[in-house]
This record gives structure tokens, sequence and C-alpha cells, in this order.
């Protein structure tokens, strides 16, 4: 099976090219990204882009599953337009690529709470990509909408005490779908809902995005 990714030098991606790379199930892994992966792979196959020019690398897009994770802050970002050109424009505008040269199954990492509704940006932007990547006909998609996530070397001080926060609010048997899951977790769920054939749509809760450690 071919693997293509997008999103592969984030907390989430990360985890899953190299899940991918172990994983026998899969012969060969594309990443597309704006800056080098970090490391290299007899599977690898790297390529970097700017995603504002789709006629330089639409081509290349062809695989069995497209394994979506590009996602950035407001911060990162710094303004919510520039925060909505990464997250929704770049990430569709490749699945529509994906889309048009055969690929039939995309996974994509989405939020728990994702509305195009929602009163609140950030979840209203992950359900306006939901709805904008259901449109474009995969024969297959699957949506995982995991909680706040363990990132494996979180930088920023206010997400370390968020986590820690949810941790010990669970412990004491509270919001239990919503404790924070590790990054590995939920690649090792891409990756394993990946290597099957799917066909339909189908949407993994908070819940059944906690993946199982190899």
């Amino acid at each position: 099976m071919k693997a293509i990714i997008i999103g592969a030098t984030g907390a989430v991606g990360t985890d899953l090219t190299r899940q991918l790379l172990t994983d026998p199930c899969y012969e060969k892994v594309l990443t597309f990204t704006r800056r080098p992966p970090g490391f290299s792979h007899e599977k690898l196959e790297s390529h970097i882009i700017d995603f504002n020019r789709p006629s330089d690398w639409s081509r290349l897009v062809k695989g069995d599953v497209l394994f979506s994770a590009l996602g950035t802050s407001l911060k990162q970002a710094g303004s919510k337009e520039a925060q909505y050109r990464i997250d929704h424009d770049y990430q569709v505008s490749f699945a529509k690529a994906a889309r048009r040269n055969g690929v039939r199954h995309l996974v994509i990492v989405s939020s728990l709470g994702a509305d195009p509704a929602s009163s609140f940006f950030y979840l209203k932007l992950k359900g306006i990509i939901e709805r904008d990547v259901e449109a474009l006909g995969f024969p297959g998609l699957t949506i995982l909408r995991p909680p706040s996530l363990i990132r494996r070397h979180a930088k920023r001080p206010a997400e370390t005490i968020s986590v820690k926060l949810f941790q010990l609010v669970n412990a004491l048997g509270l919001f239990k779908t919503m404790a924070p899951v590790p990054t590995e977790a939920v690649a090792r769920k891409m990756a394993d809902l990946g290597s099957r054939p799917y066909e339909g749509k189908r949407i993994l809760s908070a819940q059944e995005t906690r993946g199982t450690l190899r």
C-alpha cells in the first residue's frame, strides 16, 4: 500500500510518518511538507512544496490513502485569516488533487467539537474542513476527532499546564471523553484505519481515537 501524508512535520504527523515507515502494510510513504522532515528511510519519498503552487506538485499526489494531519495554531499562524488558509485551503486543495488522481481513502485529523455552525473559530474551522473534504467525494472518508493532545515534546507552557490539569481531572473520574490523548496513539489509530480498504464515511469520537500503542 502506498501512503501520502501532509502535516508530516507536526506532532501527530511526525508520529504517523514513523509508524507508517515501520508498518509492513505500507510499502511506500510520500510526504509533502514545507520543510524537510528531518530523517530519511528507504520507504520514504519526501517532497518539499509550496502549497500555494499546486501546479508544481499536484501530479505527484498518487497513492492508496491520504493522511491529513496538517494544522497550525492561531498564535503560530499570526491571524485567523492565515490559520484558515493553512488549515482549510491547503488541506482542501491537496485533497482535491489526491481525489483527481484516484486516491480512494482520506484519513483526516479534526477535533472534538468540530461544527461548521460553532461560535468558536477553531471548532467552526474544523467543521468547515470536514464538510468541504466530504464534498470531494472520496469513496472512503475517515475523520478522527481527538480531544487535546499530549505532545511528546510540548514547548508551550500553557499547553503543558492544560494537559496536566485534564489528566488530574480525569484521574478523579471527571470528563473522561475530554482526557488528553498521546499523539502517538492517534497516529497508531490512523495507521491501522488506513491499512485496510474502506468505503463510506466514519467519524471517530474522542474515545475512539485512543489507538492501542505497540
